[in-house]
């Protein structure tokens, strides 16, 4: 079994990393670079960096930063935020970093995934797909973008399926109900996700204690990782204690 992966998020807007709950009311969690250099060492997996604006704002991520964080990295970085073409994608990876995560664009422009895995490979496409609950849909759930603001219409698995033929090596899935909320993570579209894909899929959205690490990654869910911010950014729970809990509960990690 590959062994499950830890990944903090830093949400960043104006050059801060801020958290908020259901992607509402965000406050400060400290400078950028220095959340970054601190999961290296506490043995994070990867690190996402999500610039929460730039789409509505329709402007780039924020190179510079992207840069210095890079600099200071020795594990995988994700950068996503404002990224439209496959030439966007060119000038992220030059900055520094390993994979590119889309997630408007990925509805608005979807022929970008498969232009972008042409010229740089599968393995640096992640496609972000923000869902909430939604019955009418044959999935039980609704793919929104503009970080959380416009509903697009779409089934959650018929989008993920979309973007995994079209070449996206994982698909990062947030639960919008669950944000913030440190109730746990959305096991049911989690696990449908995972159940129905080739590709890995990250949960993201929920996570309050080490036990919603430990349903996330079991048997019947089978996230590949999961990804989390606030527990991380205000020292609730600590990465190494994470995962020596996980291996304790036979979670396979990397220690």
């Amino acid at each position: 079994m590959l062994a499950k992966r830890i990944i903090p998020c830093l949400d960043i807007k104006n050059g801060r990393t801020v958290k908020g709950i259901n992607f509402l009311g965000l406050r400060d969690a400290g400078d950028p670079v220095e959340n970054a250099v601190r999961y290296c060492e506490e043995g994070a997996d990867e690190l996402v960096f999500l610039d929460i604006s730039a789409t509505v704002e329709g402007r780039e991520p924020i190179g510079g930063l992207v840069r210095k964080i890079a600099m200071n990295l020795n594990i995988p970085f994700t950068v996503g935020g404002g990224i439209k073409t496959a030439e966007d994608v060119k000038n992220i990876l030059l900055c520094g970093a390993d994979k590119v995560s889309i997630n408007s664009q990925a509805v608005r422009n979807s022929g970008m995934i498969k232009q972008a895995c042409e010229r740089f490979g599968s393995q640096c496409m992640v496609v972000a797909i923000d869902v909430r609950a939604n019955a009418s849909m044959p999935s039980g759930y609704e793919v929104y973008i503009d970080g959380g603001r416009t509903a697009s219409g779409l089934d959650a698995l018929e989008h993920a399926r979309t973007v995994e033929k079209l070449g996206a090596g994982e698909i990062l899935l947030t639960s919008m109900e669950s944000d913030g909320t440190k109730n746990g993570f959305d096991l049911a579209i989690t696990s449908l996700l995972s159940r129905s894909l080739s590709i890995p899929v990250i949960a993201s959205g929920g996570a309050g204690k080490p036990e919603d690490f430990l349903d996330v990654f079991s048997p019947s869910c089978d996230a590949a990782a999961a990804l989390a911010a606030s527990v991380f950014h205000y020292h609730e729970i600590d990465i190494s204690d994470l995962k020596n809990y996980l291996q304790e509960h036979g979670i396979p990690v990397r220690v």
